[in-house]
């Protein structure tokens, strides 16, 4: 493959290791970023050319990109030469021209590509889509059983590309919220069914690679904290944002990474893995009629069940699982008559605020913990858009929550982890933290390039990470922030250090929008186009355009917004618009943080 570097016979190397290094050095390059590779060509050809596998990969956090990395770090070693793209770049892709290729993508909203794969999805679901009778693909769907439409988005895909005529090379994967142990079963299958030839390095299934020492052994890697071993920080601070008299309730928490060799990048998510409220286990216990000494089984370990409830378990919202069981036990309860795929829509209504313990007490007769506790899902981290820079706190995240409190059918309900940031972790004491890199949300490399942030609420998170970056390196780019929240007076997040900006001329633009100062709603999206002149000149002079926050109506309002701005402004039509709004896309200045 053009651009690829490779180890030439003549190297001091046997036939075994230098297939798998040419394969190794593959990988390695297809790692650093979907921009092509020059390298100094040999004069002579390699023994054994390498297979061309495509990996392309849709991701909204990262965790799809991540995983598309690893297997192309994997496909090197097993004798492949990878390609790593976003599933927007498909014209670098070249999907007609055949080949193999894996797809490995989340699922936004209700069954939607994520951003980085919209632009394909809108090419591919096309008339203009080609035939692709030369392709053999694979198919891998991260997604969240919560969701109606659970890995949606590969669904589609998945089934577009055989009615294009590509030949599948085995079944479409699935992975739930905790997809690390399937995503392995599915891409060990997946290389079993790649390998080829005498030649082809060995499989993952415990035997070793050729060596590159001498003595046939890797050098081990260095173990890096990650989602499945975190690092346990501790908690130096938590300010609450808002003033007297608020209808929110939002932390600044400051949190040390220091003495770990954690490191993160502006834009990137801080993974936290929190407990459980230790009052809700106690009236789940109670509902169970338990101790919490009896021993259940968590996957492979076994533990006190008020150990796995506290710490192991997801006891707030109801899985399909749990639904089925209360279902079977009390068949003449009203959730029983909303199980049917016609039905889905009431369910969803009725689901709506209720939890594990509301569907527990329409059951005439507690549920063993043996049936209650397989009903369940690990309990998951959260991810929160890191609002700092390490450039200007050095061994430190911080990080914008809003605690989640609510009241319905007539019980007080928290969010799991804002609470337990919030109210249960006193200064000083740990926590369990990983680092969620987020390589699609960046600043622009370039600190000339001017940049449009729209980040309402704790929207604002990852732009005050991005202005802090910009000011530490000295970047001369103009900086414009749309903020809103409900109330200037007691909702203005970060006020002092956002004004200080305006003062200073860091921050060039700050447009504010609080709903609730005036009897007409103001949102951001309205800001937006009161300014729309001025906004459309940051875009055609090169603006990257930024936003953060809610999806399903504010990010949806700013697209649109977004849309019109393009279209009154900049004198296109809507079908314009909508490929002026791709190419941004595609060149990565447009891009979302939406949760």
């Amino acid at each position: 493959m053009k651009g690829i570097p490779y180890i030439p016979d003549t190297a001091p190397f046997s036939p075994e290791q230098r297939a798998w290094l040419n394969g190794f050095l593959a990988g390695l390059m297809s790692n650093i970023g979907p921009a092509e590779i020059t390298a100094p060509q040999p004069s002579a050809a390699p023994s054994s050319p390498l297979e061309p596998l495509l990996i392309l990969f849709g991701s909204q956090t990262g965790s799809a990109e991540g995983l598309a990395k690893r297997a192309a770090k994997e496909a090197g070693s097993r004798g492949f030469a990878p390609r790593v793209l976003a599933l927007n770049d498909c014209e670098q892709a070249a999907l007609a021209q055949g080949g193999k290729v894996v797809v490995i993508s989340s699922t936004y909203g209700d069954g939607d590509p994520p951003d980085n794969a919209v632009n394909f999805w809108f090419w591919l679901n096309s008339s203009a889509a080609p035939r692709l009778e030369k392709l053999q693909f694979a198919v891998l769907g991260l997604g969240d059983k919560n969701y109606a439409d659970f890995c949606g988005a590969s669904k589609k895909f998945d089934a577009r590309l055989e009615a294009l005529g590509a030949r599948r090379l085995l079944p479409r994967g699935e992975c739930d919220t905790d997809y690390e142990a399937p995503a392995r079963q599915w891409l060990d299958s997946l290389w079993k069914n790649l390998m080829r030839g005498e030649g082809a390095a060995p499989d993952s299934n415990g035997h070793a690679l050729p060596g590159l020492n001498g003595n046939g052994h890797q050098p081990a890697e260095k173990a890096a904290f990650s989602k499945t071993n975190p690092f346990s920080a501790r908690l130096l601070k938590n300010v609450c944002l808002n003033k007297p008299g608020s209808g929110k309730e939002v932390w600044h928490h400051e949190i040390s990474l220091e003495g770990g060799g954690v490191s993160y990048e502006v834009g990137d998510a801080l993974g936290v893995v929190p407990l459980n409220c230790p009052a809700l286990v106690q009236d789940l216990l109670a509902l169970l009629r338990c101790q919490g000494s009896e021993v259940v089984k968590v996957g492979d370990a076994e533990m006190p069940l008020h150990e796995a409830l506290l710490r192991h378990l997801e006891i707030t919202k109801p899985t399909p699982d749990l639904l089925d069981v209360v279902a079977r036990r009390a068949p003449g309860c009203e959730l029983a008559s909303l199980l049917t795929t016609d039905r889905a829509s009431d369910l969803k209504k009725w689901l709506w605020g209720r939890d594990v313990i509301d569907l527990l007490r329409l059951l005439p007769e507690p549920l063993s913990a043996t049936e209650f506790v397989p009903a369940l899902r690990k309990l998951a981290p959260r991810l929160y858009s890191i609002a700092s820079s390490p450039k200007a706190h050095p061994e430190q995240a911080h990080l914008c929550v809003g605690a989640v409190r609510y009241q319905s059918h007539g019980r007080d309900r928290s969010g799991v982890a804002s609470t337990f940031l919030a109210d249960r972790l006193g200064a000083e004491e740990h926590l369990k933290v990983f680092v969620q890199p987020s390589p699609s949300f960046k600043p622009p490399t370039n600190g000339d390039t001017p940049m449009i942030m729209v980040g309402p609420g704790t929207g604002i998170a990852p732009f005050r990470a991005f202005l802090e970056e910009r000011q530490a390196i000295g970047a001369k780019g103009k900086n414009w922030l749309f903020f809103g929240d409900q109330r200037r007076s007691t909702d203005f997040l970060y006020e002092e250090q956002l004004t200080g900006w305006v003062k200073d001329q860091h921050l060039t633009r700050l447009d504010l929008a609080f709903s609730r100062d005036q009897q007409e709603k103001i949102y951001v999206q309205d800001r937006m186009l009161e300014n729309a002149s001025e906004l459309w000149s940051w875009l055609d002079a090169g603006a990257h355009f930024y936003v953060c926050g809610e999806a399903s109506r504010m990010a949806a309002d700013v697209d649109a917004a977004l849309h019109k701005v393009i279209e009154t402004r900049g004198g296109k039509s809507a079908d314009e618009a909508r490929t002026y709004v791709a190419r941004l896309r595609s060149e990565r200045r447009y891009q979302r943080d939406v949760y």
